[in-house]
């Protein structure tokens, strides 16, 4: 048997191919693309006999309190997903859409498995779930902190638990993923205590194109002077913001590292600013950190995004090895000097990993 795993976000595709070993389940094939047109499909699977592919995974954004755990999918579980749209609106229904197409190229009977990004947020203590809001307002509708990027930073945690063994629950950790979309988790004896990501996957750091941390009162400023409605303001906080909106010019961060204008420059700076400001905050409700990940494309990829988040932290136990760094060699390492209290880890976010791992526990 083959398993499927579809990572569609709002405008790009992630699709891997596995089969079981002796040692587990091994990648046989995988593709990356920067759009989630239902063809990619038929063209990763265009060498495959698709009689043998007896799972397909999904990976979906929100699940809200009702999907947390890795469910399979029917028509009970499609409705929960598609009511929660107007809190995903980017990406429930890309995910829907996937779960038909697969139906349609593999069969109506095919087995799909959901896993969800908010449901390894589902343990956040009170006082990191709730908003200061009317607690009537917040509870009819559904107003609190959900988390996003949750398989992600789980695959960053479990590959720390293998790393660092010794560490009773796997102690403290800062997990940081870095992409188009970014986000910050703190997690402390294998529990999720606080993440950047709240509501919507628009809250927290500074993003591509989404502006992360933003006074609501902008919002009801730029409706009433300039005339700007719900659907105007929804697009504009996450397709016009984040680099994008700051450099006017790209919401590609190798694009604006090589740059030289002053306003590419300030979107570099204030994207690193966000992290470590998130970093020192996470650092207080953890109590000390004894591991900070980085994952994600741009955090995996650029050493100077990385010397810029960690710039000056020497005096709180966290610094970096430029050699280490700055290294080719390896896609995850160390790159924390020895001496320092805390560990500083480069780490290659396996998504597909974790998906089917976890989705084939229900079989």
């Amino acid at each position: 048997m083959l398993v499927l795993t579809i990572n569609a976000g709002s405008s790009s595709l992630r699709l891997s191919l596995f089969e079981p070993s002796g040692v587990g389940w091994v990648r046989l094939a995988e593709a990356h693309y920067d759009d989630n047109d239902a063809s990619r499909l038929n063209e990763f699977l265009a060498s495959v006999d698709i009689a043998q592919i007896g799972r397909v995974v999904h990976r979906v954004v929100h699940g809200g309190t009702g999907l947390a755990t890795p469910t399979l999918i029917n028509a009970r579980v499609e409705r929960e997903i598609e009511r929660l749209i107007p809190l995903a609106p980017l990406h429930n229904p890309v995910a829907l859409r996937w779960m038909r197409v697969c139906r349609e190229l593999l069969g109506e009977k095919i087995v799909q498995v959901a896993l969800f990004d908010s449901g390894f947020y589902q343990s956040l203590p009170d006082v990191a779930r709730h908003y200061a809001l009317p607690r009537q307002l917040s509870q009819r509708y559904g107003i609190r902190r959900y988390g996003f990027h949750g398989i992600a930073h789980r695959a960053m945690w479990l590959r720390w638990r293998k790393i660092k063994p010794e560490l009773a629950g796997g102690g403290r950790v800062i997990s940081i993923q870095l992409g188009s979309g970014c986000s910050i988790t703190a997690i402390k004896d294998g529990q999720v205590v606080d993440t950047s990501m709240g509501f919507s996957p628009l809250e927290g750091l500074v993003m591509a194109t989404r502006s992360g941390d933003l006074d609501p009162g902008v919002v009801l400023f730029l409706q009433r002077e300039a005339g700007l409605d719900v659907q105007a303001v929804e697009q504009l906080l996450s397709e016009k913001s984040g680099l994008l909106g700051v450099s006017g010019c790209s919401g590609d961060m190798r694009e604006l590292l090589v740059s030289k204008s002053p306003d590419a420059q300030l979107a570099v700076e204030l994207y690193c600013y966000r992290v470590r400001k998130y970093i020192g905050a996470y650092l207080a409700v953890l109590g000390g950190v004894d591991g900070v990940l980085i994952g994600g494309g741009v955090g995996e990829n650029s050493a100077l995004v990385r010397e810029k988040i960690f710039n000056g932290m020497a005096w709180l136990g966290i610094a970096l090895q430029t050699n280490a760094n700055e290294s080719l060699e390896a896609s995850e390492r160390c790159i924390s000097l020895p001496e320092k209290r805390s560990e500083v880890w480069v780490i290659a976010v396996d998504e597909a990993s974790v998906m089917v791992e976890e989705a084939l526990a229900l079989f």
